[in-house]
Order: C-alpha cells, then structure tokens, then sequence
C-alpha cells in the first residue's frame, strides 16, 4: 500500500508536530481547480492567526485531476478541508450523496451562492469592475437595481428548477433549459424595463407550462419557495444561486459589455476633443486603450464582492471551525474518506 493512501488530516497533523511546539499548523485547503485558487486563498488568508496558517491547492498529489468530486474525495479532518462550489448541492439539502457532503461535513466550506462567478457578479460590485475596464467611473447604469428587477422576474421559474432537481425531474426541466429561457435579449442600457417585461413573458409562460406538466407541484412547490428563503435564497438576490457560467454568459457580462463600450466612447471623445494636435491625440487614445483591459479578465480578478454577505457567511463558518479545533481536534480516521467528529 502506498504512502498515498495514508495521506489524510491525521498525516498534516503529525508533519505539523515536526516543526516544534511553537510553530504554525498548516490547514490543507483543496479546491476544485486552478481558477478557485485566488478566491479561496483571499477568503482564507484573513482568517489566519499566530497559530494556523492556510496552504491551498489542487485536491490530487498525483494528477492533474480536478473537480468537486475529487476534493471530496479526499481524507479530510480538521487539518484538511475542502473548499468548493455549492452547486445546486446547497439547495438540494441532502437530497443525493454529494448534497449530504456538501451540506453536512464539518470539514467541507461551500460557497453558498452556486459558484464563485455569482460572487463576481455581485451586483453592488459591478461599477468597480466597469471602473478597471474602462477606466471611467460615470455611474452609466445602476446594476444594484436591475438585478434586484431580474432576481424577482426569474424567481418564480427558479425555484420551479429546484423543484424538478429535487424530485428527480431534472431531464424535464434542466439547469440548461432555464439558462436558455432567463438569458437577457436586446438589452437597453437607457429602456431596460423592456428586456425585463420580455424575460417577464417568457418565465410566466414556461411556469404556467409546468404548472400544466406537474400538478403535483400544487402542494409543494409554495412550500419549496420558503424553504428556499430560509436558506437564504430571496427573490431580489435569486442571480447569485443561478448556474454561474449562465449568469456571466447570459447577463452580466453582455450587460458590463454595453456600459464599458459606452464609457470607453465617452472618453475616447474626450481625448479627441481635448488633443492638441494629431500626435498627442495618438499617444493618449494609444495609453489609453493600453491601460484599460477585458471585461472578463476584471470580472475574475476584481474582490468588490468580500463585504457581501454570503462570503462574510462563510469566513464566519471557517472561524468558527477554527475556533472549535483550536485546542484538541478530533483525530480522523484513516479508513474513512469523509470523517465525522
């Protein structure tokens, strides 16, 4: 049997011991790939003290393999956790294996909100990314608000979703059937109440079709929607539970795309109107275009979204993990995958 196969929080615990009485313990944080890292790595590095440190990786020593199962996978305990999207799994409430990890393990951090692209998305958040993207900080379009507007407009069909995934009935209607459906069309930065009336069309339509297609929602499906506000999920904040690739895909980015193009005119006729002659014109429309960047590349690496209060939520529950195995954690056991204290 390979020294793999030993490699499990008990393992972190013991190599810790080696460095001294005095010195700092390593918690092993697995995430689910590369593009994880950052974000974990700044939700987890406020959390460190005197005593307790941090190291975030891949969840394989072996291989390049990634994802939430395999993070899962691993033998976690108090020094080693695992840190990944909430997924549906969230919702869910323990309804599949993964859900019940997920939901239950005192040793997995999830990020409440479906993925970490829903926190980049948080709409208080979005002027500062238009701000690194155009390097213009008119208030062109008021993000707060429209998102508040779509969240209420998609409610209704978002929780019908998480209905059909909890009952088994998601090949009826799928996450990629819903994408399709709140995808925003022909946005209006200066009308956008009629893109909203449209999607208003198109969810009422689609509810009213599965109202048609399972009766037996009748009974359960008001019972689901307040089950989903006690999880924290509201209709004006219904954008951060959505899939997270629909969401950038489908509405945020399309929507910063139109505002950052409007900004970067703006002030391309401003340095036309103010050069004085032709050279300096080129030189400053060529600074200028140098210095502002892609609106994706911002999206990923802009952190307007620590004050929200999902992630304050889970910095809170990683403290309190910290707290609860500051003095004498539960030792773990090396043939269980996923231990319980």
């Amino acid at each position: 049997m390979s020294l793999q196969h030993y490699l499990n929080s008990d393992y972190i615990r013991a190599a810790n011991r080696l460095g001294g009485r005095n010195a700092r313990r390593k918690i092993v944080a697995y995430v689910e790939s590369f593009d994880d890292v950052l974000f974990w790595s700044n939700l987890l590095r406020p959390l460190e003290t005197g005593e307790v440190y941090f190291e975030v990786m891949l969840p394989s020593r072996t291989s390049l393999s990634k994802g939430k199962k395999i993070a899962l996978s691993n033998r976690l305990g108090p020094y080693m956790i695992a840190c990944v999207d909430a997924d549906y799994d969230y919702l869910m409430q323990g309804a599949t294996d993964t859900s019940r990890t997920v939901c239950m393990s005192p040793y997995v951090f999830h990020t409440y909100a479906y993925a970490i692209e829903n926190h980049q998305c948080y709409a208080p958040a979005l002027q500062q990314v238009c701000v690194m993207a155009s390097l213009n900080d008119r208030r062109l379009f008021d993000f707060e608000h429209f998102l508040s507007d779509y969240s209420r407009t998609i409610w209704p069909l978002f929780a019908w979703n998480v209905w059909a995934y909890r009952r088994g009935y998601h090949a009826q209607f799928s996450l990629l059937d819903f994408a399709h459906i709140v995808a925003l069309d022909h946005l209006d930065l200066y009308h956008p109440e009629r893109s909203l009336e449209a999607l208003r069309r198109r969810v009422n339509a689609k509810v009213s079709k599965l109202q048609r297609q399972f009766p037996q929602g009748r009974s359960t499906y008001k019972p689901l929607q307040a089950d989903l506000q006690r999880l924290g999920v509201t209709p004006e904040t219904t954008y951060l539970f959505m899939r997270g690739h629909d969401l950038v895909d489908g509405v945020v980015v399309p929507l910063l795309t139109m505002v950052c193009d409007t900004l970067r005119r703006e002030r391309e006729r401003e340095i036309q109107r103010l050069a004085e002659h032709a050279l300096q014109l080129q030189n400053e429309l060529s600074a200028y275009q140098h210095a502002s960047a892609s609106i994706p590349e911002m999206l990923r690496k802009h952190n307007g979204f620590t004050e929200a209060p999902l992630y304050k939520r889970i910095q809170s529950e990683v403290a309190a993990f910290l707290q609860r195995n500051a003095t004498s954690p539960t030792p773990t056991n090396p043939s269980s995958p996923n231990p319980t204290p």
